[in-house]
């Protein structure tokens, strides 16, 4: 795998994502981001540089500014016992020094707005996951109020969207509870903030670990990566909506020729540059910070 699109830190293994690496050091982990971008339910051949990092510092900028118990420990390296030889600047504004926790096996999806996978559920059958909507809504139409709509976890491959009654089942009915309320709670106070700076959160996916008898907001937290997000000032109901995320690999690859069933190909530069516009783009709008890797 290219360098760009890995970790390495000599002598340790990670635990590999789509997107990130977990090195294991007992009671906390080392997350690094890395500039791995998938679609389809493939990784890509090619990365995205800076990705990673864009990633983790709107992480970072939503842990410190939603009031809800997270994983989030810091970004300095020296809080993990690094061995000799690490290539400490490949690791710089990528990494996340967070507690361990038991994760919950359940992604927690919030919808606000009726687009992808829901809006084609919508059409068959007037729900989405079992929860009834009202008729006559139209692709990309904003919810009467935020649904909860879990998904399992899948290491590789497409999560699979379950009902509330599935997921008591899977884990438990106070844990769902729980989860369901803590998720459309840390949705409404994100999705405020963002609109404040332009940006619609149309639906998101959380995930949560237990520690202490806790849940606790783990991994990333409503980036390009994990959300749909949309420029309110562009909102048109009734259509797809432009985004701040993969949409322009996503759309080169519906037209290269590739059947999704073999690897992918690589990604021409100029999908590459703007894909990495837009990342960056969502970050300073979201955060109100410059992006400090240019």
């Amino acid at each position: 795998m290219p360098a760009f699109l890995s970790s390495a830190i000599p002598g340790l293994t990670p635990k590999r994502g789509k997107v990130r690496d977990m090195y294991d050091f007992g009671d906390r982990m080392l997350m690094v981001a890395s500039d791995r971008i998938s679609a389809f339910d493939w990784v890509l051949p090619s990365g995205i540089p800076d990705k990673g990092r864009v990633l983790t510092q709107l992480s970072r900028f939503w842990f410190e500014h939603l009031p809800v118990r997270h994983h989030l420990l810091g970004q300095n390296l020296d809080d993990v016992p690094l061995p000799a030889g690490t290539e400490r600047d490949s690791l710089i504004g990528r990494s996340m020094v967070v507690r361990k926790t038991e994760v919950v096996p359940i992604e927690c999806v919030v919808r606000g707005y009726l687009s992808g996978s829901g809006w084609k559920e919508y059409r068959q059958s007037g729900a989405v996951c079992g929860i009834s909507l009202p008729a006559g809504l139209r692709e990309s139409d904003k919810l009467p109020e935020p649904i909860f709509t879990p998904a399992t976890k899948a290491e590789s491959g497409h999560d699979i969207n379950i009902s509330f009654e599935e997921m008591c089942r899977l884990i438990g009915e106070l844990t769902s509870r729980q989860l369901r309320e803590l998720s459309l709670s840390v949705y409404q106070q994100g999705s405020e903030i963002a609109r404040s700076k332009g940006i619609i959160i149309a639906d998101t996916k959380f995930e949560f670990g237990r520690l202490d008898g806790e849940l606790w907001l783990i991994d990333e937290v409503m980036t390009p990566d994990s959300s749909r997000f949309w420029p309110a000032d562009q909102y048109s109901p009734g259509k797809g909506q432009p985004s701040f995320d993969k949409q322009f690999v996503r759309d080169w690859l519906e037209t290269s020729g590739w059947d999704k069933n073999s690897p992918p190909p690589e990604l021409p530069q100029d999908v590459i540059d703007r894909t990495r516009a837009k990342y960056i783009e969502a970050f300073e709008r979201l955060a109100g910070e410059t992006f400090a890797w240019r």
